[in-house]
């Protein structure tokens, strides 16, 4: 694993340093944390007096949140973050694919131009890595926009199809949205909360 920790004194971020971690060291141990649908994403890990030898300096000590900000381009801005509840909108659309409700073709139609901008947005960012650039700016609007996205799926689904969500439903579409509706919290959280991002958005359009 990668552990961005404290290495020297500093102020605030100074100091700070990434290392690669051997999970067989001595003195570590790891406990599953399961989320609300009871899927298991993260792990508790403990330190006791492990060691971690020079060899597991990731670039420069002392440059550890640098580095962290430089890869939070890659986590806020690819297709995983806005991707998480289309298995439902993939439902949704198999469920409604009959309809002549105008309300439903609205609601899909929006959905489905959102994820088509976002798309389009997540490779722009892609392209301005390859090409080296540093854009901490646009990947937290993918970001923001993303996790909006990604929330108001199963708020669309639950006011265009009546139907229980149940994780344990042999119904796709039912099991789908629980899925959906447990896990969309923490998709405001995740690589940055809301509150950060659009804090650091405002800074780069010069309105803070």
């Amino acid at each position: 694993m990668i552990l961005f920790c404290r290495t020297s004194e500093g102020e605030r971020q100074e100091g700070t340093s990434q290392l690669l971690i051997d999970l067989k060291s001595s003195g570590i141990s790891i406990r599953p944390i399961l989320d609300m649908s009871g899927a298991h994403h993260f792990n508790e890990v403990s330190f006791v007096d492990v060691f971690v030898p020079a060899s597991g300096l990731i670039g420069l000590e002392g440059h550890g949140w640098s580095q962290v900000m430089g890869e939070l381009a890659f986590e806020r801005s690819g297709p995983e973050r806005f991707l998480s509840t289309v298995p439902l909108l993939i439902e949704l659309v198999r469920r409604l694919h009959n309809t002549e409700s105008d309300q439903a073709l609205v609601g899909i139609g929006r959905l489905m131009s959102s994820l088509v901008v976002l798309r389009r947005l997540s490779q722009s960012v892609a392209g301005m890595l390859e090409l080296g650039q540093s854009p901490a700016l646009q990947s937290c609007i993918v970001k923001d926009l993303g996790a909006l996205f990604e929330q108001e799926i199963p708020e669309v689904a639950r006011h265009l199809v009546e139907t229980e969500p149940s994780l344990t439903d042999p119904c796709e579409y039912s099991a789908a949205l629980a899925a959906s509706i447990m896990a969309a919290p923490s998709f405001s959280l995740r690589g940055g909360t809301r509150e950060i991002l659009r804090g650091i958005i405002a800074r780069g359009l010069g309105l803070r």
